[in-house]
């Protein structure tokens, strides 16, 4: 088992029940949910023309390849209601993968860990709330050790 850091977010529809259907589904597909963060409201990273989002990390174990939580995550999106949109546009649900294990993967779908970690505060918070190794490192993305 690997312990994985997740990032949830919404900011179309009812965000806080598309937070909790995503989190019932990464359940149903295999996440093992030991905790999660707060759900913070933030402001719109990238595109800032669209609504606020709610966010939260969730830390699971996951019995698999990185690649495949990936899958899941994906899966989950669609589920969720996610459609294909702009680069950092609105959406119905967002999971993106921070961290997995002490991993580091550097593929055109695939960064772990994700590399704007330290440009997303809810992220911060969201690590350090959950124990991720106290925070992230200057100047790095990832935290400076893992729980």
């Amino acid at each position: 088992m690997t312990l994985a850091y997740l990032g949830l977010g919404s900011n179309l529809g009812r965000r806080e029940r598309n937070l909790s259907a995503a989190r019932r589904r990464l359940r149903q597909k295999g996440a093992r949910i030991l905790r999660h963060s707060r759900v913070l409201e933030t402001e719109p990273w990238g595109v800032p023309d669209q609504p606020r989002f709610l966010n939260q990390v969730v830390e699971v174990e996951w019995d698999g390849s990185a690649r495949l939580l990936l899958k899941v995550a994906k899966a989950v999106e669609r589920e969720g209601g996610r459609k294909p949109t702009r680069r950092w546009g609105p959406r119905v649900i967002d999971v993106d993968i921070l961290l997995f294990g002490d991993e580091r993967v550097a593929e055109p779908d695939l960064s772990i860990p994700h590399p704007r970690i330290s440009e997303r505060q809810f992220v911060i918070e969201g690590l350090e709330e959950l124990g991720a190794g106290g925070g992230i490192a200057p100047g790095s993305s990832h935290p400076k050790k893992l729980a």
